[in-house]
């Protein structure tokens, strides 16, 4: 078959079995953003939305997100994450969303990653629907991963 590890020899999905696989540090980081108008960004951005500090609420589902990636998709190893964090960058029509995930383990964190970012950009949509349902998600990407048995990996720019 393929080097596709989710496939056995049949082509049949399965999950990988990580236990003989060494544990090593490992951390990925994502990032996506989300597009609106001037008005809802403002809101956005000071705290003002109807719904309350959008920030504060997308960072928490983002991370809380993280946590349940193994019970979202459906291969995914349920982790015992060390940390996830999510931030959010300000840029001129959009918020930039930048999440990573880390643990000392069997297998990698980069769908964990991505599950923070593409949250926490459902989570500002959701809260900021009313100023501006046109906003737009886009670019969610994996943007580095570390440890493992492949080695670390980054995006090109």
């Amino acid at each position: 078959m393929s080097r596709l590890t989710h496939l056995d020899k049949h082509g049949a999905a399965r999950m990988v079995d990580v236990g003989v696989k060494a544990e090593t540090a490992r951390k990925a980081v994502a990032e996506g953003r989300i597009r609106m108008t001037v008005e809802a960004l403002e809101a956005i951005m000071s705290g003002e939305t109807a719904k309350g500090d959008a920030l504060a609420t997308a960072r928490i589902a983002g991370i809380m997100a993280a946590k349940k990636t193994g019970e979202l998709i459906p291969l995914c190893h349920p982790l015992g994450l060390e940390s996830v964090t999510v931030e959010f960058e300000r840029e001129s029509d959009a918020i930039r969303v930048t999440a990573s995930a880390s643990l000392t383990g069997r297998t990698g964190v980069e769908m964990e990653a991505m599950t923070a970012a593409s949250v926490a950009l459902l989570t500002l949509y959701d809260m900021g629907k009313a100023l501006d349902r046109a906003m737009v998600i886009d670019g969610v990407h994996l943007l580095e991963k570390q440890g493992g048995k492949s080695g670390n990996w980054r995006a090109e720019d």
